[in-house]
């Protein structure tokens, strides 16, 4: 049970962050047309492009390491509570079909478990004990990176899984909007992305939740993009599991070959529709098991097994 001085304390500390700050001049926002207010709304979204740019050094320098861990069969794991834990979910949940990853390769961790991604777990987010268990139950080790999401930056979980992330030797990354935040200071590499105070007093899913949908956009596809996932800007590591996406398998070899849809299908049977094989028997002249060794020896890098293909 929570005493009344420990709501004194919190209240304190939440009275010093600057996404729980009030803004006087809102203050009517009620009484204000539909319009005018998507416009006030449009205005403080578009600030927060510029509040990530100003972070952008950080952002890259976590990201080549993250990848240099991943390099080495390490994993990503991000951790978080309610909008925070959500928005890292999501974004592992998308790696696997875009840039066909194994499912354990990027996990989303959030308290509270699963179910939190729908419904409020009241409490979870204030154990860095859960954060731990979440952790030891995915073995976490020394090769893994660890992000904890947090926009006030203060969150029990996210801080408490970013201490026993790097208390195991794991890379750790601690993604706040609150400047002097106690999750940067607990990770390797601290990026804050200051929003500033929320349209609605303290609603951090709203530019906080954008900041952190931005990072985390740039952390897992610039992190691809340095494992060799893609040729160019073509996602040619993409799982082709549904009609679109083999329509977008065909275009994207199409694109990187120039080959016509006769060479095009037969090169994807021959791969059992793996893009980046594909394009490579046909720009390299190689049949599909050579394409797979080449591939293989490249750690999934086209463009040194194209390198390695061609004459020189």
């Amino acid at each position: 049970m929570t005493s009344p001085a420990d709501h004194a304390q919190l209240r304190a500390e939440l009275d010093t962050l600057t996404t729980e700050a009030f803004r006087p001049e809102l203050a009517d926002i009620d009484r204000r047309s539909t319009l005018d207010i998507a416009r006030t709304m449009n205005a403080e979204d578009a600030t927060v492009p510029a509040a990530v740019a100003e972070r952008l050094p950080e952002i890259a320098a976590a990201i080549d390491a993250a990848a240099a861990r991943m390099a080495r069969g390490g994993r990503l794991i991000y951790a978080g509570a309610g909008t925070a834990g959500r928005l890292g979910v999501l974004d592992a949940s998308e790696c696997p079909p875009t840039f066909n990853t194994d499912p354990s390769d990027v996990l989303g961790l959030i308290a509270g478990g699963p179910s939190a991604m729908v419904t409020a777990v009241e409490g979870a987010e204030d154990s860095k004990d859960l954060a731990a268990e979440d952790l030891t139950a995915v073995k976490v080790s020394d090769m893994d990176t660890v992000v904890g999401i947090s926009a006030s930056g203060r969150t029990p979980y996210a801080i408490g899984a970013v201490e026993h992330a790097r208390s195991l030797g794991a890379l750790t990354i601690g993604l706040s909007c609150n400047a002097g935040s106690a999750l940067a200071a607990a990770a390797e590499h601290g990026i804050e992305i200051v929003v500033g105070p929320e349209l609605l007093t303290g609603s951090t899913r709203l530019k906080a939740g954008t900041a952190q949908k931005l990072v985390l956009n740039m952390v897992s596809t610039l992190t691809m993009i340095r494992l060799g996932k893609t040729y160019g800007n073509l996602m040619v590591d993409v799982r082709a599991s549904n009609e679109k996406l083999r329509a977008r398998s065909r275009r994207i070899v199409a694109l990187a070959t120039g080959a016509g849809d006769r060479e095009i299908e037969a090169a994807l049977r021959s791969t059992d529709g793996e893009v980046k094989n594909a394009i490579l028997t046909l720009l390299g002249d190689v049949d599909a098991p050579t394409a797979a060794r080449l591939l293989d020896a490249a750690d999934g890098h086209l463009r040194a097994a194209l390198q390695a293909a061609l004459p020189h």
